[in-house]
C-alpha cells in the first residue's frame, strides 16, 4: 500500500467502524480496499461491515437517542461549533484526504472543506432556533401548541463525489435537531467520513455526552447495511444522496415502515445561454458549473442550450477554456482537472461521447482517454449534438459539455424541461423579465441566474420530479429531522 497523505493524517486515520464511541474491526474481520483514482493504487484498507455490524450500530444509536434528544440545544450547538472550528483548523489535512481518495485538485478539496464546515456552523446556530407555535384556537375554546421533536435514529447514506460536504450536511442538522445516526459512507471514499466522525467522537467524549450519537459503518455493499436497518422499526429516518435508481429502491424498502425520507437524487441540468448573454461571464460560469470535480456532481451543467445566434462564438470560447485546463493528479501544482472516480466511469463517459460522435456530433476538443495511470478522461466539448443523444438525455457525470442550439425562449424552455429530472438549472441573460419568467417556468428545485454555482449552506438544496424529495441546507434542512406535535390545551 502507498499513501499520498501527510504522515500526521495517515498515522491517525481510523480505518475501522465506529459503534458506540469505539472504533473496531468488522465482526467478520473483513476489509476492502480504497484506491487513489489518480494512480489506481490502493492507499488504505478499511473495515467491511455486514448486517450484524449494521445492527450493532443501530443498537448504539437507539441507546444514545433518548439522552441526546434531552441534551440542551445550547450544548448541541456548542458541540457543533467546536467541530466547525476543528474542521477549519485542519483544512489542509482534510483536503489532502479528500484529494487522495476522490481525486479532485487540492484547491477544490479545500473549497469543499470550507463548504462542509459552513453546514456545521449553520446548524450549530440553528440548533437553538427550533421554533414552535402557541396561539388561541379560532373557536376560543382552547389553546394550540405545536412542538417539534427529533424524529429518532437516522440512517445517513452518503455519496463519493463530495465525501466531506455531503456527510456534513446530513450529520449537522441531524445532531442539531437531537437525532442520533448511523452513517454509511460511500465505498469509494470512506476515509474522509472516518476522519470527521473521529472529530465528532472526540468532542462528544470530551464533553461527557452520549457515545453513540454518531456511528459509522463502512461497507463494500450498501445493501448489507440498508436492508436490515430499513426493516427495523427503531429506525425512523433515512437520508440518501445518490442515483435516482437506487433512491427509488430505497424508497420502496422504506415504505413498509413509513420512514421519514430525504432523497437527493440524479440531475440533468440545463445551462441556457441567450442571445443577450455576456458570453465571457457565460463561459466562466460554464466551466465552473461543468468542470468542478471533473463534472462528477449532481449539479453539474449537463446540457448546454445556446441560442443559435451566439452558439458558434460560445462554443469557440468554451473550447478554448477547456483546452486551457490542466489534467493530472490533484495533489500536483497547477492541476485543474483530476481523474474520474473509477475505471467504469471512464468507460461510460467514453461510450456516450462515441455514440454522440457516431450520431453526427463534432468533437471540438477532447474525446479521448489519456494514456496514463489512473482514471482520466480529457475535458471535451461537443457541438452539433442531437437533442436525443444519450450525452444529452442522461446524466454524464464526467468532463463533457454537449452544445445544443435553440431559436427562441419557448424552445429553450421546452428543451430545458424535456427531462424527468429537476434538480438545478442555469441561465445567462441580461433581460430581467426573462430571468423572472425562467424562475417561474423552469422545472428545477434550484435555478442559477448568471451564476455557475448555486450551492450554499444557508439555502435549501434539493430538486423536483425524479431528482428527489426534501431539502438539505437552510432553515428547511433541520425540518427533515423534526416531527411537529400538536397539543390542544
Amino acid at each position: 500500500m502507498t499513501s499520498p497523505l501527510p504522515p500526521t493524517v495517515a498515522a491517525h486515520l481510523p480505518t475501522g467502524m465506529l459503534v458506540g464511541g469505539r472504533w473496531r474491526a468488522a465482526r467478520s474481520g473483513a476489509t476492502f480496499e480504497v484506491e487513489d483514482p489518480a494512480t489506481a493504487r490502493t492507499i488504505f484498507e478499511v473495515a467491511d461491515a455486514d448486517e450484524a455490524d449494521a445492527r450493532d450500530a443501530l443498537d448504539a444509536a437507539v441507546e444514545a437517542f433518548d439522552p441526546w434528544r434531552r441534551t440542551a440545544p445550547r450544548v448541541r450547538s456548542d458541540l457543533l461549533r467546536a467541530v466547525f472550528d476543528t474542521l477549519v483548523a485542519r483544512t489542509d489535512d482534510i483536503a489532502a484526504l479528500v484529494t487522495a481518495e476522490g481525486g479532485k485538485p487540492l484547491a477544490e478539496s479545500r473549497a469543499e472543506v470550507a463548504y462542509a464546515a459552513e453546514y456545521v456552523r449553520w446548524y450549530s446556530e440553528q440548533a437553538v432556533r427550533v421554533d414552535g407555535l402557541a396561539r388561541r384556537a379560532p373557536a376560543g375554546t382552547h389553546h394550540q401548541l405545536v412542538l417539534r421533536r427529533p424524529v429518532g435514529p437516522a440512517l445517513l447514506i452518503a455519496p463519493w463525489n463530495f465525501p466531506i460536504a455531503m456527510i456534513a450536511r446530513k450529520i449537522a442538522p441531524a445532531l442539531a435537531a437531537g437525532c442520533t445516526c448511523v452513517v454509511k459512507p460511500a465505498r469509494l471514499t470512506p476515509l474522509t467520513t472516518a476522519y470527521v466522525a473521529e472529530v465528532i467522537r472526540a468532542e462528544l467524549e470530551a464533553r461527557d455526552l452520549p457515545a453513540g450519537v454518531v456511528n459509522v459503518v463502512p461497507s463494500s455493499s450498501a445493501r448489507r447495511i440498508s436492508e436490515p436497518l430499513l426493516v427495523d422499526p427503531r429506525l425512523r429516518k433515512l437520508s440518501f444522496t445518490g442515483s435516482t435508481e437506487v433512491g427509488a429502491t430505497l424508497l420502496a424498502a422504506a415504505a413498509p415502515s413509513i420512514l421519514r425520507t430525504s432523497m437527493e437524487l440524479g440531475g440533468n441540468a440545463p445551462f441556457l445561454v441567450f442571445a443577450d448573454a455576456d458570453l465571457d461571464a457565460a463561459v466562466e460560469g460554464a466551466v465552473q458549473a461543468k468542470m468542478r470535480n471533473s463534472g462528477q456532481t449532481c449539479v453539474a451543467a449537463n446540457r448546454f442550450l445556446v441560442h443559435a445566434s451566439v452558439a458558434d462564438e460560445f462554443s469557440r470560447r468554451l473550447t478554448r477554456a477547456f483546452e486551457g485546463l490542466v489534467l493530472g493528479h490533484g495533489a500536483d501544482d497547477g492541476v485543474t482537472v483530476g481523474p474520474l472516480i473509477e475505471r467504469a466511469a471512464v468507460e461510460r463517459v467514453a461510450e456516450v461521447v462515441a455514440q454522440a460522435a457516431d450520431g453526427g456530433a463534432r468533437v471540438r476538443t477532447g474525446g479521448t482517454v489519456p494514456r496514463r495511470a489512473g482514471y482520466f478522461y480529457a475535458p471535451t466539448v461537443l457541438t452539433d449534438v442531437a437533442p436525443d443523444a444519450r450525452v444529452v438525455t442522461e446524466e454524464i457525470f464526467g468532463p463533457v459539455a454537449p452544445v445544443v442550439t435553440f431559436d427562441d425562449e419557448d424552445e429553450a424552455l421546452r428543451l430545458a424541461n424535456a427531462t424527468p429530472f429537476g434538480l438545478v438549472a442555469y441561465a445567462y441573460t441580461r433581460d430581467v423579465g426573462r430571468a423572472m419568467r425562467l424562475a417561474d417556468e423552469v422545472q428545477a428545485g434550484m435555478i442559477g441566474i448568471n451564476r455557475g454555482m448555486v450551492s450554499d449552506a444557508s439555502a435549501p438544496f434539493g430538486g423536483l420530479k425524479t431528482s428527489g424529495l426534501g431539502r438539505e441546507g437552510g432553515e428547511l434542512g433541520i425540518e427533515e429531522y423534526l416531527d411537529p406535535v400538536y397539543v390542544a390545551l
